[in-house]
């Protein structure tokens, strides 16, 4: 049993839907968008993920290991159609998130834009670091 939190906090989801084989890929929530491309288990590792991470970004999610194939190409056509101005990619310091990154990296090349971009690593016990 969980004790109830003292306070609320608020969703600062922006945009419907988040995953990132649902999304489309020019949708107007992406025009002078900042990006958040999240692994699943980021957001449940890390209590504070929506005021940390989410306020102002449009939040795109996703699991490498489980989701059949690659994002790359969806995000290649997200970031090279619209008007982005950075992207945070949140990924937890297992191996298997390391996909989510290469994606990501290689989306960023191949759209042919220079937008700045970081990456956080979320520990299993919610530590984050970069």
């Amino acid at each position: 049993m969980c004790d109830a939190p003292a306070t609320t906090v608020p969703s600062r989801l922006q945009q419907w839907p988040v995953q990132i084989k649902l999304v489309p890929v020019n949708a107007p929530y992406f025009d002078g968008a900042h990006l958040l491309i999240a692994a699943d288990c980021t957001a449940y590792a890390y209590g504070n993920f929506h005021n940390d991470f989410m306020r102002d970004r449009m939040t795109l999610i996703g699991c490498p290991k489980l989701d059949e194939g690659d994002y790359a190409e969806k995000l290649t056509a997200i970031i090279a159609n619209n008007n982005i101005q950075s992207v945070t990619v949140a990924r937890m310091e297992v191996p298997c998130c390391g996909g989510i990154e290469n994606a990501v990296r290689r989306a960023l090349q191949a759209s042919g834009k220079f937008i700045p971009w970081r990456i956080v690593t979320v520990s299993t016990d919610g530590r984050v670091s970069g």
